[in-house]
């Protein structure tokens, strides 16, 4: 037994002595400032106006801030006039026509950001978007339609407009809009 202790005691400080010293991770380089980075500019150049968003039709809120972090509800294709764009994509309406009513969600989901923030230029990143078409079932064309969406924001924000996304297919949405779209953006720190 004596033996057996001195030899877990050798193999305990053998350990010790080959045990790398802890790397140390420094922390990445704040992301430069691009002196170009202007959304509000960007949004002027494209002739969008943003309007006061739109109230949430249930028991939710448009957006919650958690830390640096916005989560957006979904919205859908609401235009200026107040008109919804309904129907199911690649039945009652076509790819194009689903772009644009994803366009105009977008539209409708930088109002809210702006509400939020009063100025688009606290954006630091479009990080997730979750986008649902309306579709009729033999559709496979999710991520044409919920393109509208994301290009809108490349156009606004840049590259920083760049997002993880998911486009996908539902057997319907609510009052028939043809497109809801959700989102979370990284924004600078209060």
């Amino acid at each position: 037994m004596k033996k057996f202790l001195i030899f877990l005691a050798i193999v305990a400080l053998v350990a010790c002595k080959n045990t790398p010293e802890p790397t140390v991770v420094e922390e990445a380089p704040q992301e430069a400032m691009d002196p170009n980075y202007d959304p509000e500019a960007n949004l002027e150049r494209l002739g969008i106006t943003l309007n006061s968003p739109s109230a949430p039709v249930a028991n939710y809120v448009n957006v919650v801030r958690t830390g640096n972090l916005l989560f957006l509800a979904g919205k859908g294709p609401t235009k200026a006039d107040g008109e919804l764009i309904t129907g199911k994509v690649g039945g009652d309406l076509s790819i194009e026509q689903g772009y644009e009513a994803a366009r105009i969600t977008g539209i409708n989901q930088l109002a809210v950001l702006k509400a939020e923030l009063g100025n688009l230029n606290k954006v630091k990143r479009v990080v997730k978007v979750l986008g649902m078409v309306n579709a009729v079932p033999e559709f496979g064309n999710h991520p044409e339609v919920v393109n509208g969406f994301s290009d809108l924001m490349v156009e606004v924000f840049g590259d920083r407009g760049k997002h993880a996304r998911a486009a996908v297919g539902m057997g319907s949405l609510p009052r028939n809009i043809a497109v809801e779209i959700e989102m979370i953006v990284e924004v600078e720190a209060e």
